[in-house]
């Protein structure tokens, strides 16, 4: 789970580990991601029953953290390694599927007032990205 700030606007995604995206959140960007996060994450757990578990960064600690946990997942917060740089198990997969929704103009900047038609626009884009996978 990541958010990604575009000018006074939060994007929330939640992907699988293959970078397909499962749910999408956009909203002010004066909510912090620890308020935020347990709501996304309450509607993707009754969207998907299955879901084990959730990888997150360490933006994500305290209330998500206590959430998740509350639900009976299991929650993995990737942490900073003062080594230098290091490849972080499942952290690139959101920062991957951020990069491919980058490559679509619509998205560059904010140009829609609602924030329903901005998560529509996130799928639409993302189902492009599908499609040309297949073929």
């Amino acid at each position: 789970m990541e958010g990604k700030k575009i000018k006074g606007r939060k994007r929330h995604i939640v992907t699988d580990t293959q970078g397909n995206i499962l749910h999408i959140k956009v909203h002010a960007a004066n909510i912090h991601d620890t308020i935020a996060a347990p709501d996304i994450l309450k509607e993707t757990f009754e969207k998907y029953s299955t879901i084990i578990g959730v990888s997150a960064d360490a933006g994500y600690r305290g209330t998500t953290e206590n959430f998740v946990i509350d639900n009976g997942k299991i929650i993995h917060i990737s942490t900073k390694h003062q080594d230098g740089w290091i490849v972080l198990a499942k952290r690139w997969i959101v920062e991957r599927t951020f990069g491919w929704l980058n490559g679509f103009r619509r998205l560059s900047k904010d140009y829609e007032i609602s924030l329903t038609t901005a998560e529509n626009y996130i799928r639409i884009s993302h189902l492009f990205t599908l499609v040309s996978r297949i073929s």
